[in-house]
């Protein structure tokens, strides 16, 4: 807030000299070398046809950044002001490698069109802000590149990663979404859904009072997502399953275990015990059918064993509960 009111460190755009445009050139080919290096080294074990193309983008960037060097030792010298993208206000940014990576292949390949698309604006403006004939010509050049990068990229893409290629990187990817995050995941939101429905109607039943199985569920659903997620973690580092991350497994488990039992404690918020337990066996109902319908969806189980599983083993679960806090 206060960097509102204080002076800016930053400089306009367009009071860049030449010589200064020509170095922010240079540090945005060499940062955006460096950028497409690290995704082809991140994408390279388990997609090594992708990451060819990001190796071609590299060199291609670090060809760019060897012309704009050699046209600054001509026109200025050896010495290049030291001037960055976040030296200029209003300029592009460049989002952190490790924010794009994650998220997959196909999110990779987008912010690489993304920042070649970026690259030929600043080419097509910083030859406008130009009077030196070569200075002009080669950033007028270089945004010529910049918008055949994307062709050229899809023609790697094409030599390296066709079609076929493609649909099984995309499968690959699936694959360890669902070992990563929908399995655990899976696994903590029908532990949470069903573990906890003992519990929480057989205290529910035996004191009907709201608010104390309020919190016998919230301690029961926390408990269970805690004791879950550890059990995750622990249970297998992923090296030799290729599950991935444990911590990133734990974390889905633990959260998805919460929420699972958190559905149908929450109802008892409400002061009426016979609203507040019909709400909650509502959202039992609900809850195991969006386990069935993760099962089905993907881990591929049919609607008929996915069904049968869920609502046998939380009938019998439920039923426990009722009996137990009838007693």
């Amino acid at each position: 807030m206060l960097s509102r009111f204080l002076p800016s460190s930053k400089t306009s755009f367009n009071a860049l000299s030449e010589q200064e445009i020509l170095a922010l050139a240079i540090s945005c080919e060499e940062d955006d070398a460096r950028i497409y290096q690290t995704y082809a080294d991140g994408l390279r074990e388990d997609f090594s046809d992708t990451a060819k193309v990001f190796d071609e983008m590299a060199a291609e960037e670090n060809e760019h950044r060897g012309w704009l060097i050699a046209l600054h030792q001509e026109k200025f010298g050896e010495t290049i002001p030291l001037i960055r993208r976040e030296h200029v206000k209003d300029f592009y940014s460049r989002k952190p490698e490790w924010l794009v990576k994650p998220f997959g292949v196909e999110a990779v390949r987008k912010q690489a069109a993304d920042m070649e698309a970026q690259a030929h604006r600043f080419y097509l403006a910083a030859a406008k802000r130009t009077e030196d004939a070569s200075i002009r010509k080669l950033l007028g050049d270089l945004a010529i590149a910049e918008a055949g990068h994307i062709a050229t990229a899809k023609g790697a893409e094409k030599r390296h990663a066709p079609a076929e290629v493609q649909e099984d990187e995309a499968a690959k990817e699936h694959k360890q979404f669902v070992l990563t995050y929908v399995q655990p995941g899976l696994a903590g939101l029908m532990d949470g859904s069903v573990s906890t429905l003992a519990p929480i109607f057989a205290t529910a039943f035996a004191t009907q009072d709201t608010w104390t199985t309020f919190l016998v569920g919230i301690a029961a659903s926390v408990g269970a997502g805690i004791s879950m997620g550890f059990t995750e973690v622990a249970s297998d580092d992923g090296v030799i399953s290729g599950r991935g991350s444990p911590i990133k497994r734990g974390v889905t488990t633990g959260i998805m275990t919460t929420i699972g039992g958190l559905g149908h404690a929450l109802p008892y918020l409400i002061p009426d015990f016979w609203i507040a337990t019909n709400i909650a066996i509502v959202i039992v109902f609900v809850e195991l059918w969006v386990i069935a319908w993760i099962q089905k969806h993907y881990m591929e189980t049919p609607w008929s064993r996915a069904i049968f599983q869920v609502v046998l083993g939380g009938a019998l679960v439920f039923a426990a509960g009722i009996l137990i806090g009838q007693g």
